[in-house]
């Protein structure tokens, strides 16, 4: 009983001569300080404990440490009887650490951060001190660990570095390699790309070439229909001439002259069989007309679309177009798009087609007139389903020929002197029909003479 007592003796001086920190405990050594008073913890009773720590009597020291941390730090600064409670526990657990402490000569081997706390809890003389050196010692360990740790990282960061400047090297090496190989496609297409244009052009060429080719067959085409139709004319009149042999040699037969009377007419009834079987295969229509026909003349009280054409009247004059419809069987043939879009082009072309044919059956009943009126079949979508009006004749174009060579067709199949009145403002349709024998006008006539239906 006498050493407890002493070392209660020696605690109650050291309180007699209080020693004060002048500064906070290191965050390290605080911690080893509420890890000391943990583990002395479970050696007590809860009577020996201050009242704010009882609470934590049950709990392990890791939890003690982690949630108890700031009371007991409290109770061990401010509770001297339960600082020396601490003391007494850690003389048991470290006799020579604490030993040396209350010697005044603490061990140079052992960590700073222990002596620092093992003399925050005993206090001996010269506590302050020992925990100062302690301190300053664990500051200095801290702060060589975190040179250490500095020189580390930043040897981390040059090797980190040097790899990226070497990736980056290899990175611009790669990306300068694509964009040869891409300069080099460039290159290529490029060529490709001239090739192709020299090969677009010879094909224009060719194309031209293969043109003016089919242009030259046309001609000789037409040359060849022409030397045929010659030759047709030619066998026309050897047939005339060979008719007229048999119609001779018939009249002599006739009269009975002689026998080679009876002989020519032998030979006449054989050419004439042969002009009959000739005849036939070629089909030949009888002729109705007679060389009194064929004069270019003006019958009486007959007058055609040219002495029309010769009054003094204006080419937009709607009356013009009276008088030519006014002639005996006179045929309207109307170029419907060219009509419609010259006056009124905003309208949609079935509305277009609709308005106008409704006024060419007004004109058609007022003048008793022919009255055909023509559409260009490239621009329908579909087959369109149009009930013609009364007295008008709709034709759509087939599929290759336009609208103005039908009309041009129409004119041509028309026999020579009747009158005939084409609409269109198209030269080209114009000319044509012109050289077909009719009239045309433009379709602003037209369009004047149906604002009068």
């Amino acid at each position: 009983m006498e050493q407890p007592a002493r070392g209660a003796a020696s605690a109650d001086a050291a309180d007699d001569a209080v020693e004060v920190l002048d500064r906070p405990l290191p965050e390290g050594v605080r911690r080893r300080v509420v890890a000391l008073v943990s583990d002395a913890f479970g050696g007590l009773t809860v009577t020996e404990l201050p009242a704010q720590l009882r609470q934590y009597a049950r709990f392990t020291p890791t939890r003690r440490a982690k949630f108890a941390g700031n009371a007991m730090a409290a109770a061990l600064e401010g509770d001297a009887a339960f600082r020396r409670r601490i003391g007494e526990r850690l003389r048991e657990t470290q006799p020579e650490l604490s030993a040396a402490l209350e010697a005044g000569s603490p061990p140079a081997a052992a960590d700073p951060v222990d002596v620092a706390a093992a003399a925050y809890v005993l206090r001996p003389a010269g506590w302050v001190k020992l925990l100062a050196a302690a301190g300053e010692e664990a500051q200095r360990a801290d702060a060589e660990r975190a040179d250490d740790e500095t020189r580390r990282e930043l040897g981390r960061l040059s090797e980190e570095l040097a790899q990226a400047r070497a990736q980056t090297r290899s990175e611009t090496e790669r990306l300068r390699s694509d964009l040869d190989a891409a300069r080099k496609e460039a290159e290529s297409l490029q060529r490709k790309l001239r090739s192709a244009a020299n090969e677009v052009k010879r094909g224009e060429a060719a194309l031209r070439r293969g043109r003016a080719e089919s242009d030259a067959v046309r001609a000789e085409a037409a040359a060849q229909v022409s030397a045929a139709e010659s030759e047709t004319r030619r066998l026309r009149a050897r047939l005339g001439e060979a008719e007229a042999s048999v119609e001779a040699g018939r009249r002599a037969a006739r009269e009975g002259r002689s026998v080679e009377d009876m002989r020519l007419r032998l030979l006449l009834d054989t050419v004439l069989e042969a002009a009959g079987g000739l005849r036939r295969e070629l089909a030949l229509p009888p002729s109705s007309m007679r060389p009194a026909d064929t004069v270019d003349a003006v019958e009486p009280g007959r007058m055609s679309p040219k002495d029309i054409a010769a009054r003094a009247l204006s080419d937009t004059d709607p009356a013009l177009l009276d008088q030519l419809l006014a002639l005996p069987q006179a045929h309207l043939i109307v170029d419907g798009y060219n009509v419609t879009k010259t006056g009124y082009p905003q309208m949609p072309l079935e509305k277009q087609r609709l308005r106008l044919l409704g006024g060419l059956s007004v004109l058609a009943a007022q003048t008793g007139a022919e009255v055909t009126c023509v559409f260009d079949g490239a621009e329908l979508a579909a087959p369109v389903l149009l009930a013609p009006p009364r007295g008008v004749r709709v034709l759509f174009s087939r599929a290759g020929v336009t609208a103005d060579e039908l009309i041009r067709q129409l004119a041509r199949a028309e026999p020579s002197g009747r009158p005939v009145v084409v609409v269109s403002t198209d030269r080209e349709v114009a000319d044509g029909v012109a050289k077909a024998g009719a009239r045309p006008v433009a379709s602003l006539l037209l369009l004047k003479r149906l604002s009068r239906v």
